[in-house]
């Protein structure tokens, strides 16, 4: 996935309101930036960290740039890492097309947000993607963004409660259970990380639904991915712990 626009520099002051971030640029002025990412983002917001926005082409935007990556030393030195939540589904969606993940080929058709699971409050569910061949059973795809490192080496999800993500967890395990595939793709957003592991200290309950998804026949996959200021890409396969 490239980045629609070369990316601008700049040093980040404060992140605040989830969705916003001061940033003071390289001439010295200072922006409110987007910030594509609901979570608590733990160790990617310090002051004073040197940060890289994409600027929107459209004029009547209200906040014409975006957050899309920090640089953080994990243990090894800096590194960038992406915080935008929205560019994993824009990367997976690549690797499915150029068939880089080799669990998830030799489907005929790729669809996204394709409705699915229980209708809770009037309100069902979307898969990621789902993919569909005439001599294989459906596969649903769930994609999740990684960007938490407590250990050097280590990536982890989530960095916040997330019952939404729990509830995708048992729709998964449900679609499993009918007889289709179903996946969870962890996107590591930390071109550093070696191995994956579930934050269960920060949500103990997605940690349970994720153990009854994996016995219940869903799949479990994790991948790093390759930054630079350019572009985004799914890099290699990392081991799952526990």
């Amino acid at each position: 996935m490239h980045f629609a626009s070369e990316l601008v520099p700049g040093t980040l002051i404060r992140r605040y309101k989830r969705f916003l971030a001061d940033v003071e640029l390289a001439d010295g002025s200072n922006i409110t930036a987007h910030v594509a990412n609901p979570g608590a983002m733990t160790g990617l917001q310090t002051d004073g960290a040197r940060v890289w926005l994409s600027k929107s082409p459209n004029v009547g935007r209200k906040l014409p740039y975006s957050w899309e990556l920090i640089e953080v030393d994990f243990g090894a030195g800096l590194e960038l890492t992406g915080v935008n939540t929205m560019h994993p589904n824009l990367v997976v969606a690549e690797a499915l097309a150029s068939g880089t993940i080799p669990e998830l080929t030799g489907y005929a058709n790729t669809r996204r947000e394709v409705k699915y699971g229980r209708i809770i409050n009037g309100k069902g569910s979307r898969i990621d993607f789902l993919l569909e061949d005439p001599a294989r059973p459906p596969c649903y795809v769930e994609v999740k963004n990684v960007h938490l490192m407590r250990r050097a080496g280590v990536a982890e999800f989530p960095d916040s409660v997330t019952a939404r993500g729990a509830k995708h967890l048992d729709e998964l395990a449900e679609m499993a259970a009918s007889g289709a595939r179903a996946v969870m793709l962890f996107v590591i957003q930390i071109g550093s990380a070696q191995s994956f592991a579930l934050a269960r200290d920060i949500d103990p309950a997605y940690a349970r639904a994720f153990d009854r998804a994996r016995k219940s026949g869903v799949e479990a996959l994790a991948w790093t991915c390759n930054l630079t200021r350019h572009e985004i890409g799914l890099d290699r396969s990392v081991p799952i712990e526990g």
